[in-house]
């Protein structure tokens, strides 16, 4: 089933898609009420879509299928992590932490935007870079979960386009923290969440999913490759995000960026130069991954830059002077 929020004649309305149409589902009803009742209320979801309105898919505005309730972003594809590591660190190879665990980052939810919104290039940034991605949405709540359980906690699928501004990424992360400012601005997901069950039949004896994702810069290709070339499985990647912690339906787990040119900082890497260059206004990012659909961004000039206060600095000896003096 494929789940959508959009917004028709003026009000917001959840509903599944069926070919080219929208079955509207009862008003107040929203796909994050169906993802808060789990898979088990799909059943009866599929029976309110059937008895209410159809309206063409192309006579609605798609909105953000689910705002997250939270957003771990994991990199779990090793040929980014080599290229982009050699762009943005200028270090080669990969760094042995990343075998131990799928590591993931908190972004922000309330800047996700939908397919169709114009994204808008950072103040003080010079090097915008688009990253296409997974979208894992939650369905049950869960802690400790195992990864033989983890099946049941997954609702369904979308795209994550994980905009980075990725000068300002390089000169935060020298603090030896991971990536905040520099992707704090947008993401972008949908266009709608496909349940789960829907990629059994693409699913290896390992458990990871044969699905090819094709990203396009002004209508060229610049990057596509294979789903299942990821580390780990969403099943072990949803066991990690809930030890020791807690997920809940609407959250979303960013799979990481493929690689092949998922980005443009990963061929920055192999290129040894930012070619392709960084995205400028009027720039079409188009996302597509088989079996869950595509979308689209237009980039626009943002804000003027303001300057960044420099921190105040104090006398350090004069201050340990002071609380030793106290401490007598």
């Amino acid at each position: 089933m494929r789940l959508v929020q959009v917004t028709y004649a003026g009000a917001s309305r959840a509903g599944t898609v069926v070919d080219d149409a929208v079955l509207l589902l009862p008003e107040g009803e929203t796909v994050q009420t169906i993802v808060d009742a789990g898979v088990e209320s799909l059943g009866a979801v599929a029976e309110r879509a059937a008895a209410g309105p159809s309206v063409p898919l192309a006579s609605v505005t798609l909105e953000v299928p689910v705002t997250p309730r939270t957003l771990r972003d994991f990199v779990a594809f090793e040929e980014h992590v080599i290229g982009v590591r050699r762009s943005i660190e200028g270090n080669p190879g990969v760094p042995e932490a990343w075998y131990d665990a799928p590591t993931f980052y908190f972004s922000n939810p309330h800047t996700v935007v939908a397919t169709g919104t114009d994204v808008r290039i950072p103040a003080q940034s010079q090097a915008l870079d688009f990253e296409m991605e997974v979208g894992l949405v939650i369905g049950r709540e869960g802690r400790d979960v195992s990864e033989g359980d983890a099946r049941d906690h997954i609702f369904g699928l979308t795209i994550f386009n994980d905009w980075s501004a990725r000068d300002i990424q390089m000169r935060e992360m020298q603090v030896g923290l991971g990536p905040a400012k520099g992707k704090d601005f947008a993401g972008t997901l949908g266009p709608w969440i496909v349940t789960y069950d829907e990629f059994d039949d693409v699913r290896d004896s390992e458990g990871f999913l044969d699905l090819w994702g094709t990203v396009e810069l002004n209508g060229e290709v610049v990057g596509r490759d294979l789903l299942s070339n990821i580390g780990w499985t969403f099943e072990q990647m949803v066991a990690y995000a809930s030890r020791d912690s807690r997920i809940v339906p609407g959250d979303v787990l960013g799979s990481g960026t493929f690689g092949n040119g998922g980005c443009l900082a990963e061929l920055w890497g192999i290129n040894g130069e930012r070619r392709p260059a960084p995205l400028k206004h009027g720039d079409v990012v188009t996302v597509s991954i088989e079996r869950i659909g595509t979308v689209t961004n237009r980039i626009v000039t943002g804000s003027v830059p303001t300057p960044t206060p420099r921190p105040r600095l104090r006398d350090r000896e004069a201050i340990r002077a002071a609380r030793s003096a106290g401490g007598a």
